[in-house]
Parts: structure tokens; sequence; C-alpha cells
């Protein structure tokens, strides 16, 4: 199978730089005469439905799944798991939504693959608004800013986690025994600091984002999957148990507090970006929906169960991390190292996408000789990007979690934009206009409550010589 170099000029889907689609008929894309002679085609290397799912479970299952019991917390016992439900059909919707448009303009324009800024320009072109389609270029451009804004986004918190769960393992580690007791005071070593663990696991993350083949990936993210896996069956099995009266619980929060539940749980469902470039690597794209199905139902039961579970469990007392609330033994140290472990490889994950949304075109502003010695150095400079932001702001997670809330707004007007000249139902258009607004002012109060968080910050006591655990 040939392979080509794209110029800067033939660049348009950050996700089709590999390899030639299998089964292209002669003389590209284009040799498709009409619409109705249309076919999908896989990549000859792409990657199978279970390494696709695998992907997708990895791109959705980071760190925003410990902080659900908080999240459920700050909506209320019966309020915060059907918020969940909702939310997590709605993002499963938003995701169809993108992939349906997706395939819309590739059977329209005769083209392999089309990504999320390439579906957003497409149906701006496609408005019968002449401004809209005069400026459609900027829909590719503000989405793919978005996009890496987001994932790095995902990148930094990453960062931060990877680092924080590391220094509180080695500082409890003289202190830490086979003695589960949840009422045992752990008498805290002195360690670096956070930043230190930072800088010190950035040559690592630097190496992991040199595998840039999906196939190779999915190793690893089956390895992280496991890993995490086995950490969420010990936090399961401790939860579960001796769970109090939850009648004291309310079944609503107070409504100054549910925007902290909207932005915990949109950075928690947090994979519509990784979506179109895991089915565009996939052998057989035709069986993306199921997996897409499949995979967020996964997901969202997941999610559901460990935030009800976990605020049952510790009530008024959960935390941020409900990782914090386990006791300090050795089995549960070992859930922060697994969850890390996963965590580390998720990074690799989140980063495939502003990688090849950035990377190509500037490669390909330079000699063959040149391009893979400068994708390498690409590739450092972002992740070095990535861990100076961690450093800098190590509380970016409370932003990233409001950019993120974009995914609901984006997908309902894409799907509007693209057929409203074809005729749709009253309903549908009413449906994404309900989905947007929602986004939307999701969006602005978890700003708002953001803001005031970053300015004045919640007190907390700390007490840095020990921690009853």
């Amino acid at each position: 199978m040939s392979t080509r170099r794209l110029r800067s000029e033939d660049y348009n889907d950050y996700s089709s730089t590999d390899v030639t689609p299998e089964g292209s008929p002669p003389g590209g894309m284009n040799g498709f005469a009409h619409p109705e002679s249309y076919q999908r085609f896989g990549e000859t290397n792409g990657t199978t439905w279970y390494q696709t799912l695998i992907h997708l479970l990895k791109g959705n299952v980071g760190t925003g799944l410990l902080g659900l019991p908080l999240a459920v917390k700050n909506a209320g016992i019966l309020l915060g798991p059907l918020s969940l439900l909702v939310m997590g059909i709605v993002a499963v919707h938003c995701m169809s939504i993108l992939v349906k448009c997706a395939h819309h303009f590739c059977r329209r324009f005769q083209k392999q693959f089309v990504d999320y800024g390439g579906a957003v320009m497409y149906g701006l072109e496609s408005t019968p608004v002449s401004w809209l389609r005069t400026h459609a270029i900027w829909g590719r451009r503000v989405v793919g800013l978005f996009l890496i804004i987001t994932q790095l986004g995902f990148c930094c918190v990453y960062f931060v986690f990877l680092a924080d769960n590391l220094r509180q393992v080695v500082s409890a580690a003289n202190g830490t025994t086979n003695d589960c007791s949840p009422n045992r005071t752990v008498i805290l070593t002195s360690t670096m600091d956070s930043r230190l663990y930072m800088l010190s696991l950035l040559p690592f993350v630097v190496l992991l984002t040199f595998i840039q083949n999906l196939r190779v990936l999915s190793i690893f993210s089956m390895l992280a999957n496991m890993a995490m896996f086995v950490s969420l069956v010990v936090i399961y099995q401790y939860i579960v148990r001796d769970i109090p009266d939850p009648r004291d619980l309310p079944l609503a929060a107070a409504w100054k507090t549910y925007p902290l539940f909207f932005g915990t749980a949109i950075f928690a469902f947090e994979g519509i970006g990784v979506v179109l470039p895991l089915e565009n690597k996939m052998k057989n794209p035709r069986q993306f929906p199921v997996i897409l199905y499949v995979g967020m139902t996964i997901v969202t039961i997941l999610y559901i169960s460990l935030g009800v579970l976990g605020y049952l469990r510790f009530g008024a007392d959960i935390q941020a991390s409900i990782t914090l609330n386990l006791p300090n033994c050795w089995l549960y140290q070992a859930v922060k190292l697994l969850f890390s472990f996963g965590i580390f490889f998720t990074y690799a994950v989140q980063f495939y996408v502003p990688a090849e949304i950035i990377i190509p075109p500037l490669v390909a502003r330079v000699s063959e000789r040149w391009g893979w010695v400068i994708n390498l150095l690409l590739r450092v400079a972002l992740v070095s990007v990535t861990c100076a932001l961690a450093v800098l702001i190590p509380r970016l997670d409370i932003v990233i979690s409001l950019s993120s809330a974009l995914a609901l707004i984006f997908p309902p007007l894409l799907e509007i934009a693209t057929y409203y000249s074809e005729g749709m139902h009253p309903i549908v258009i009413i449906k994404d206009i309900a989905i947007s607004v929602f986004g939307f002012l999701g969006f602005v109060v978890g700003t708002y409550e953001a803001v005031v968080e970053l300015v004045a910050p919640t007190a907390t006591v700390v007490n840095t010589t020990a921690v009853m655990v």
C-alpha cells in the first residue's frame, strides 16, 4: 500500500494523514461519480471494533469519574443521578449527531473522512444564510481551537492528578500498613512539591506521545483499562459496605451548588473530541454506531453507580476525589497507583486529537527528510506546554470542565445547519435548540461559579502533620 506526504494545500482531515483508505478507487475519492455510488471504506491497518471500544472507554473514563460522588452531593441524592442519566443521554445523542453529520458530508462530497471542524464548516456552507456561508471556514477554525484547548486542558489536568496521587502515596508511605481501619491516624512525612513530581513525569509522558499508531496505543489502553477496572472494583467493594441511612441526605441540593455539579459532570463526559478520530481510524467504520452506544452505556452506568454509592457511603464528608476518603493502607494506596497508571495512558488518547490537528499541517511545510524530526520536536513542545500550564495553574480542571460544555452546543446547531435546507421536523429543531440553550446556560453559570471559586476558593483546613483516614 502506497503512502504520500500531504502538502499544506492538501490538508483537509487531520485524522486521515497516515495511510490511504483500503479499497479507495483509482484516482482517489473523486473517482466516485454520484453520491448514490458512495461506499465507506476503512483503513487497511485500522483498528478493530474491540480496539475502538477500548479507546472509547479510555477516552471517556478519566479523572472526572472520581469526582462524581461530590457532584452528586452538589445536586442531591435524587436529582444528581437523574441529571447524570439525562446528561449521559444528551452527550451520547450529541456524539451520534456529530457522526451522522460527518457521514452526510462524506457522501455528499465523496470523501472518506470528515473531521469535527470540517463537518461544522460544511454545515455552515449548507445554511441559507449568506453571511454564514461566506465565513464557513471560521467554523473549522473555531472548532479546532476549542478542541485544542479542551483536549490539551485534559492533559494538563492529568499531569496534576498524577503528581498529586504520587505525592500522597509517597508522603504516607512510612505510615502505610496492612491495617485498613478507617479511624487510624497517619503521620505524613515531608516530600517534594507536586510541581517537581510533574517535572519528573515529563520525560515519560513525552516518550508515551511518540507512539502515534492507534493500534499500538490500544494495547496500552487495554492495560490501562484493566488497571482502572481493578481499582474501581476495590473502590466499589469498600463503599458498598456499611452504607448509612440515606434518609438524612437531601433529595435535591441548593440550586447554588448545581452549577458545580454541571461542571464536574460535563468534565466526566469528556470524550466527544475523540469520537470522529476513532471512527475514522477503524478498519470497518460501519460498526462504529453500535460501539458508540455500547461504550457510552457502560460509561453512563459506571458514572451513576459510583456517584450515587460514593455519596451514600460518605455523605457530607465526601471529598473532591473519592480516593481521598479511602483508608490509608497498602490496598487502597494501590488503588491510587493503579488509577494513576490508567490516567497516564489516557493522556496519550486525549493528546492524539490536538496533535493530529496541529502537527500534520506544520510537518507538511518542511521536506520529507526533516518531517519526522519536526514531528517529534512538536510533540515534545506540546507536552512541555501542558506540563508548564499544570505547574503554573494547578486548578485548571475548573476552567477546562466548563470549556468542554461546548460539546453540548456545537453538535445540535450543526444538525440544524446541515439539514435545515433539506427540511427538518419542527420538533427536531426545538430539540436541538433546547440542547444548545441548556449547554450555553450551563457554560455561562458554570463559568461564573468557576471564576468565583478561582478568585475566592472555599477555605479548607488541612493538618500538615497528621491526617485521619
